[in-house]
């Protein structure tokens, strides 16, 4: 299976869990990565270069997804909108449109830059805040979509919705020191990411597909 995945933190406790959850040789070995921006992954999973992703919320209603999102209640920190002149960031596809059904103008700045960028004291417009203020709802920016391998698919969604994922020290300051950020911070972040899908997260991506 090629699996697509999205290279910010915010996915690291699913990465952590799918390490974990490929216990035998066989199954590691049936598995492929690729790591690139929400957009590069979009086109990975349209392509059938993958044959499951998190892709863009934006891109989701094209495929068979799962109930596993990357989702935000209020504040996401790491997908903001900054003063200035328009322009959208390459990288996302969710965000962009985000900024324009919210009717706001700015630069477009996610994924780890994005958090970096609020550590360090830099200001801006958190888009996924701004959306809760105007409908009461989270929202979804990715979603756990498939080609191929669906079963599969499906109990990995399940099974990590039910599990608590611990990400070991060692890992945490890795990932951490590549973004100059501390552990104490990534953990910080982490704790405002959610992936189960309930009937809020699902009535809000119907909302914004709908907008």
């Amino acid at each position: 299976m090629q699996f697509g995945s999205i290279s910010y933190l915010n996915l690291l406790p699913f990465q952590v869990y799918l390490k974990r959850y490929l216990k035998s040789s066989s199954e590691k070995m049936s598995f492929r990565y690729k790591r690139a921006v929400p957009s590069q992954i979009n086109r990975s999973l349209k392509r059938r270069e993958v044959n499951a992703a998190f892709i863009s919320s934006v891109e989701s209603q094209k495929y068979t997804c799962t109930d596993l999102g990357i989702i935000a209640y209020q504040k996401v920190y790491s997908v903001l909108l900054l003063p200035g002149s328009e322009e959208s960031d390459p990288a996302s596809a969710t965000s962009n449109r985000l900024a324009k059904v919210l009717d706001l103008h700015g630069k477009v700045l996610i994924g780890d830059a994005a958090l970096k960028y609020y550590l360090d004291g830099g200001k801006g417009i958190d888009l996924a805040e701004a959306w809760y203020e105007k409908t009461g709802l989270p929202f979804v920016f990715a979603r756990l979509c498939y080609n191929r391998h669906g079963k599969q698919i499906q109990k990995l969604a399940r099974e990590f919705s039910r599990t608590k994922v611990r990400i070991p020290q060692y890992i945490l300051k890795k990932e951490a020191a590549q973004r100059g950020i501390s552990a104490k911070q990534l953990t910080w972040y982490l704790d405002h990411i959610y992936y189960k899908m309930d009937w809020r997260a699902k009535h809000a991506l119907k909302k914004f597909l709908g907008a």
